[in-house]
């Protein structure tokens, strides 16, 4: 039977322990805290420590490398993170899955697809850019096995916290009132279902073909004004979208750390920011679930 280590147990990690051991593979998950998913053994882990990564390793088929710190600790803590899962890969001679995102990419002149250039200046794309070229220079130099599975922004059901489609903007529409958001609420822009996010990991990890490469997650893009006028339709609410005032996003970056690097990425809402998984899909056999069935069920989980 396949063994897993996960390494994160967020939204993400936790849907995909979830279809893991769904389909009967026995899976470790790993966290500072212990984190418990049902079905799951829960293992406490500090993912910067090679030793104890390694240890956390043996006899393990896959790492899903799905751990995202902080923004404001990024620079801090991403790259011994990124150090300790190669060391885990090389020693166990598991297959490495990381978890990524679009920032590298910088701001796009139009859909991104899996080899699309890396033109970021940001600094946080900049940290995710040099962690998978390590990963990926350590897979082509035989030490390794790997893959990065990159999303857009995702969205699923109870997601809470800073996600730009998450409770906040959700509960906002439903009950009638103004979702302020971040950028242009008018531009398209790619939003990631958590569950596809997962399966298209499995589907990266289950692959036969060649590694060392980039894997986009299918995805529905829409502006979130169109988003809540499909709410409103469905549910009878009467909720608008608003974007934040540059000048207010930038003020409030002054005393909070957490909110200086929002500012700093919200280009991605600023121009149009569509992810093309076309060459995933075909190559990985992955679909996205249908838009309305994934609006409904995340809308229908705060609603409750």
């Amino acid at each position: 039977m396949p063994q897993h280590l996960i390494v994160g147990a967020g939204w993400i990690g936790g849907e995909l322990a979830r279809q893991l051991v769904a389909r009967g593979d026995d899976v470790t998950v790993a966290t500072r805290s212990g984190t418990a998913v049902p079905g799951a053994i829960a293992r406490v882990l500090d993912a910067s420590d090679p030793v104890a990564f390694c240890l956390a390793a043996e006899r393990m088929q896959t790492i899903f490398l799905c751990t995202n710190p902080p923004y404001p600790d990024w620079a801090r803590r991403w790259p011994p993170v990124f150090a300790a899962a190669i060391a885990a890969a090389s020693v166990s001679g598991a297959s490495l899955v990381v978890m990524g995102n679009l920032y590298p990419y910088g701001s796009p002149a139009g859909p991104m697809t899996e080899h699309s250039p890396e033109n970021t200046t940001e600094s946080k794309g900049l940290i995710r850019r040099d962690g998978w070229h390590r990963v990926r220079d350590a897979h082509e130099r035989g030490e390794i096995r790997a893959v990065e599975v990159r999303a857009s922004d995702y969205f699923g059901a109870g997601v809470s916290g800073t996600a730009h489609l998450g409770q906040a903007f959700f509960r906002a529409v439903l009950a009638s009132k103004t979702a302020r958001v971040v950028g242009r609420p008018d531009l398209v822009h790619s939003w990631s279902y958590v569950p596809d996010i997962a399966a298209t990991m499995i589907a990266a990890a289950d692959y036969t073909g060649p590694w060392g490469r980039l894997w986009h997650v299918p995805s529905g893009a829409h502006s979130r004004t169109d988003i809540a006028g499909q709410l409103n339709a469905r549910y009878g609410s009467h909720g608008t979208v608003a974007g934040y005032p540059t000048w207010i996003l930038r003020s409030l970056g002054i005393p909070s750390p957490l909110m200086r690097e929002v500012y700093k990425s919200s280009y991605q809402f600023q121009v149009p920011y569509v992810i093309d998984s076309a060459e995933t899909e075909r190559l990985l056999g992955v679909a996205a679930t249908p838009w309305d069935a994934a609006l409904v069920a995340v809308a229908d989980s705060y609603r409750r």
